[in-house]
């Protein structure tokens, strides 16, 4: 069946590539997508990644993974106890979370320039670059604040290494990274992720699907 373009979804999506919520949030929007598509086969929904960096003022070689968890938490103890809730969380969507595989807390702007250059260069599948990026961090424990580990995450998701590398060698699309940062903060959100269904309903936090399609639905009425 052909999608009528007038009843396409557009779903705006603010996240930060290491927040592990924003990765179960979009493993939760994904399933609620494609319960939408059972229930409506004509229904296409466009996924737009916004740029949120919970620690924009890290240097651009990271911090110490250990010493940043325990100082934001309070202590190994406390930090523990936060690890285990998103592992259960994460088990729910069949994201076996590896943080003892982290070894350094990087600074996200160049992450978010490389999901904003594809966004913008229309690549074929922006959400797999996203979700590449989730788990070479997550699950690999790999540097995505490395341009070389973000120019071979690119060519693993299908994108040109050379191209992805004179991206990340320039300035290019750091304006737009900020500028987005700075709407989000401006707009009052200040926890990701964050989702905005056609612009009319905004949901915060990784909700359940059954959530997210009820948001839908006051959306489409709205």
């Amino acid at each position: 069946m052909d999608s009528d373009p007038a009843r396409a979804l557009t779903v705006d999506v603010v996240s930060d590539v290491v927040c592990p919520w924003c990765y179960i949030g979009k493993r939760r929007l994904e399933s609620a997508l494609a319960t939408l598509a059972t229930r409506d086969p004509g229904r296409v929904a466009q996924i737009r990644w916004h740029p949120f960096q919970l620690n924009p003022g890290l240097p651009p070689d990271g911090v110490d993974r250990r010493a940043y968890v325990e100082s934001k938490f309070g202590g190994p103890a406390r930090a523990a106890q936060v690890y285990e809730r998103v592992r259960a969380a994460g088990r729910t969507v069949d994201i076996p979370f590896a943080f003892e595989a982290i070894s350094r807390q990087p600074n996200t702007q160049l992450a978010h320039r490389l999901i904003a250059w594809a966004q913008s260069a229309a690549a074929p599948d922006v959400g797999m670059l996203v979700e590449r990026l989730f788990r070479a961090y997550f699950l690999e424990g790999r540097f995505i604040g490395d341009p070389a580990e973000l120019v071979r995450i690119a060519a693993e998701s299908g994108l040109d290494a050379t191209a992805v590398r004179a991206l990340l060698d320039s300035d290019r699309f750091a304006p737009e990274v900020r500028a987005s940062n700075e709407r989000a903060q401006a707009a009052g959100i200040d926890g990701v992720p964050f989702f905005v269904f056609d612009g009319k309903v905004a949901v915060g936090g990784a909700q359940e699907p059954d959530v997210l399609l009820d948001a839908i639905a006051a959306a489409d009425r709205a």
